[in-house]
């Protein structure tokens, strides 16, 4: 878990949809204020379960308050079911620095936004900013229904008042007789044109495939659930050095590297266990990472410069990192 938290009061609790909540944060102290957040950026609430979650912001650039939003996930292990059901207002919670591994380029001529269900947080945080800078931009919010999609008013509104900045392509599958076709609502645009998604895990892999047969380059997406990366099992164990603290630690075969780590007192700031927060990005100094994380790039993996310690490990006999 992260070790570098703020307390936040929750002032705002508001429903969006029947499963999505919106959570209005302040700082617990009026004369304090929340660092600035850039678009698609997230944040950890500690809940009161002692649970650790993720969660992405919809207001980008306010110091003044944050907001997220959250699905009540049938899944839930915990997480979004605390949310809906305990949070109230005039609560203090701990709230985590911000991260943010889904960055818009702000210097683009163009950018595509494509949202799917809940996902429409990073992604409505990104359209509030194109509109600010007066960038042109189009949205494309895809949801069951009508019913169930968050700020769908809000953001008609903000899109009428543009003028011809933005634009909006509401498909919500039961006015539409099934889900989009993504090659279709995504063809048509330049080759410099910024595409940007976040929604359910098969939503992204069809937008990924889209975009390759459309021979777009500037793709970029985030997931909040990890989904499987084939990859090299590790036959044997290996030595991970510990530069700062000057130890070295020994991971056995089949055992996480985080796990390896707390199991011998050390405590590295993680959160999600899947590779798709970041939480536990961790420099590389040498070792041939096996990367497995929903993070880095194919590009960022091939630098080894870092990796996510929850999921991915080392292909030679020895690793040293900056811990």
């Amino acid at each position: 878990m992260s070790s570098k938290t703020m307390q936040a009061l929750v002032f705002k609790v508001q429903y969006e949809a029947p499963d999505i909540v919106s959570i209005e944060l302040r700082p617990d102290n009026p004369e304090n204020a929340f660092p600035i957040v850039e678009a698609g950026a997230h944040i950890d609430l500690h809940l009161g379960n002692g649970l650790v979650r993720s969660y992405s912001l919809t207001n980008p650039g306010d110091t003044d308050r944050y907001v997220v939003a959250v699905l009540k996930d049938r899944r839930s292990r915990g997480g979004s079911t605390y949310v809906h059901e305990k949070l109230r207002i005039g609560q203090v919670v701990s709230i985590g620095v911000s991260r943010n591994y889904f960055k818009l380029d702000e210097t683009v001529t163009m950018s595509v936004l494509l949202a799917g269900g809940i996902g429409i947080t990073p992604i409505y945080a990104m359209l509030k900013r194109l509109s600010v800078l007066k960038r042109n931009a189009t949205l494309i919010y895809c949801a069951r229904s009508r019913v169930e999609a968050a700020f769908v008013a809000q953001i008609q509104t903000l899109v009428d008042a543009s003028g011809t900045d933005l634009a909006v392509i509401f498909h919500f599958d039961d006015e539409h007789g099934g889900p989009p076709n993504l090659e279709q609502l995504l063809g048509g645009y330049a080759k410099d044109t910024h595409f940007y998604c976040c929604g359910p895990a098969p939503m992204l892999d069809a937008y990924e495939q889209a975009c390759e047969r459309l021979g777009q380059h500037h793709v970029h997406l985030e997931r909040f659930e990890a989904t499987g990366i084939p990859s090299e099992e590790v036959a044997e164990g290996y030595a991970v050095e510990l530069k700062k603290s000057g130890r070295t630690v020994w991971v056995e075969p089949g055992i996480a590297l985080l796990d390896a780590l707390i199991e011998v007192g050390i405590r590295p700031d993680f959160n999600c266990r899947e590779g798709v927060c970041g939480a536990c990005e961790t420099r590389v100094i040498s070792g041939d990472v096996i990367h497995r994380d929903h993070i880095l790039t194919k590009q960022e993996w091939s630098a080894n410069k870092s990796m996510m310690i929850c999921v991915s490990s080392c292909r030679t006999g020895r690793l040293v990192l900056d811990i």
